[in-house]
């Protein structure tokens, strides 16, 4: 084994950046431990880097560059890394860079019309090998967006003028004719039928073609979770009347899945959660989902809640973006301030409007018996519930930037035991990452509820809100704020607001550390009057370890104010970040 004890780079004629752009592309600085190296692998690498490194002064305009890697003063091109010797010193990068060219003629024709080539791609700008392409690759996507889908490059002339230092380019593209859709052919489907497969891909067969639909046919079948793999490819030759046929492989998953978590806190004890789905019930991609939840084991939060729920959903079944449900769902909750058993079930449709925007529109009935500090009572009643979803996170399980908002209103018509009223609730979050580094995320929630109509005593416990727990303030016992009603009984409130603030910052490759603040507001009317509501507040501290399904949590958070003077503090240990 052999030593390199200094690996220097020489390149006066270059800027800091440039610089550090060579640095980074070059394999050997990516060595880390050059002192315990072995020859062989800088002899290697080295010679790796030569081509590494002219890519490099391409993408910057130089032309003409003389790049010299040496090693103890022998050029490292002339050595084999089959022999290498046996000791290293030494290793010297130097380059001369020779010419910087900048464009000069910049052509690429013929262009669709509203096309827009990259600002890196024009006369006076660095002769840059990428702009060159991404400037194609934007005119032939233009052209293919418009129905053109044979749009493609048919000559390129690339001419230096060293004098002036200009490099002139002229491009010539073939638009092609404008195409439609053709046939979509499926193969590999097994147990999923393939009219059901074209139903839920919906490709607009006759229409004029477009990428974005080709996109949006993937989204789909991705959506139902019933194919492991999706690839759609569009056919060499142009059919009858200027048609394209689409070509459709797709590997199905195995049809059945189970899956667990768990979450626990020293107040509100330990939660386990399982379900079991089946991915194609009928042939047609149908899903059918159970699960199961039990609550509140060893905690301080009355007692153990239980849920049991099954669901049905059936994609594309109005249209390609729009699927249907159906739900049962039993519930058992032994809360501190109430006890109430529920049955509801629930039909509805959720629209795919796009990737990243859903709404949902149902038809639910309830009936419920409870307990709380207004005595025990029951009732029924028919909801509509209405929902929108908007998700621009860029990573669900793990955000840095972005926002997600969820908006819910259900208007409920009391059919016994209950006036009618409408429940409204929003969830909404931010995230943002500054610098380049990605190390520092900043991340705020606000959480709104509200139960108009009905008085605080004729509101269904259930639908009232508190505050206070891992979901809302950490830091403050579960569900320990609400409306005091006197004579030591507390019930929620018919307003609520929750605000959570976290600063992340990534220690490691996999670790962060957080520091957080909560508070909340209950208040008895259906908004937040400023008088008859109350807040408290939590913060704390908590570290993240990044896995492959998600962050695993520990907070560890005190109480900074509330009405009862409360003190101590509360762990919290989950998977996923709080929000």
């Amino acid at each position: 084994m052999a030593h390199a004890a200094e690996l220097r780079l020489t390149a006066p004629r270059l800027t800091e950046d440039q610089q550090a752009q060579i640095r980074s592309a070059s394999t050997l600085f990516a060595i880390e431990d050059l002192q315990t190296a072995k020859t062989q692998d800088l002899v290697a690498a080295g010679l790796a880097d030569y081509e590494r490194l002219l890519s490099v002064l391409y993408e910057n305009g130089f032309f003409g560059s003389e790049i010299s890697i040496r090693a103890d003063g022998r050029e490292l091109a002339s050595i084999s890394a089959l022999t290498p010797p046996r000791r290293i010193d030494n290793v010297t990068i130097s380059i001369k860079p020779g010419t910087q060219f900048r464009f000069g003629k910049s052509d690429i024709a013929p262009l669709a019309f509203a096309t827009e080539l990259p600002e890196t791609f024009a006369t006076g700008a660095p002769a840059s090998i990428s702009a060159l392409r991404d400037a194609s690759d934007a005119a032939i996507l233009r052209w293919r967006n418009l129905g053109h889908a044979k749009a493609a490059i048919t000559g390129q002339e690339i001419v230096a003028d060293h004098p002036k230092k200009r490099l002139n380019v002229d491009v010539s593209l073939d638009p092609g004719p404008r195409l439609r859709f053709g046939k979509l052919t499926v193969s590999g489907n097994e147990d999923v039928r393939t009219r059901r497969v074209l139903q839920i891909t919906g490709l607009p067969e006759g229409r004029v073609f477009s990428p974005i639909e080709l996109e949006r046919a993937q989204t789909r079948l991705r959506r139902t979770g019933t194919f492991k793999s999706t690839v759609l490819t569009e056919q060499d030759e142009i059919g009858p009347g200027n048609t394209l046929g689409i070509d459709l492989q797709v590997v199905e998953n195995l049809p059945r899945r189970f899956g667990f978590g768990g979450e626990i806190s020293t107040q509100e004890g330990l939660t386990v959660s399982g379900y079991w789905l089946h991915r194609n019930l009928f042939g047609g991609a149908e899903r059918l989902r159970f699960d199961g939840e039990v609550s509140g084991i060893g905690g301080n939060t009355g007692g153990e809640d239980l849920t049991l729920s099954v669901r049905f959903d059936r994609p594309a079944t109005f249209n390609e973006d729009t699927d249907f449900y159906a739900l049962a769902e039993a519930e058992r909750r032994d809360e501190i301030s109430f006890l109430t058993r529920k049955f509801a079930t629930e039909i509805g449709i959720r629209r795919y409007a796009t990737s990243k925007r859903e709404y949902t529109f149902g038809l639910r009935l309830e009936t419920a018996e409870t307990e709380d500090a207004f005595g025990p009572r029951s009732y029924t009643l028919l909801a509509v519930p209405v929902g929108a979803q908007f998700d621009y996170r860029n990573n669900r399980l793990d955000a840095t930037s972005g926002y997600f908002a969820n908006l819910r209103i259900a208007p409920f018509y009391g059919l016994s035991g209950v006036p009618s009223g409408v429940r409204s609730t929003a969830d909404l979050r931010a995230y943002y990452t500054p610098g380049g580094d990605g190390n520092l995320t900043f991340a705020a929630r606000a959480q709104v509820g509200s139960v108009a109509g009905p008085s605080l005593s004729e509101t269904p416990s259930d639908y009232l809100f508190y505050s206070g727990g891992g979901g809302t303030v950490r830091g403050q016992g579960y569900q320990s704020l609400g409306v005091d009603i006197g004579g030591g009984n507390t019930v929620g409130g018919r307003a609520f607001l929750g605000l959570s603030g976290e600063v992340r910052v990534k220690t490691g490759e996999n670790l962060s550390l957080v520091g957080f603040a909560d508070a909340g507001y209950i208040g008895q009317e259906a908004f937040p009057d400023g008088s008859s509501g109350r807040w408290h507040s939590g913060a704390g501290v908590g570290l993240r370890y990044a896995t492959g399904i998600g962050p695993i949590r520990l907070d560890v958070a005190v109480p900074v104010s509330s009405p009862d003077n409360a003190s101590g503090f509360e762990i919290y240990l989950g998977i996923g970040q709080a929000f």
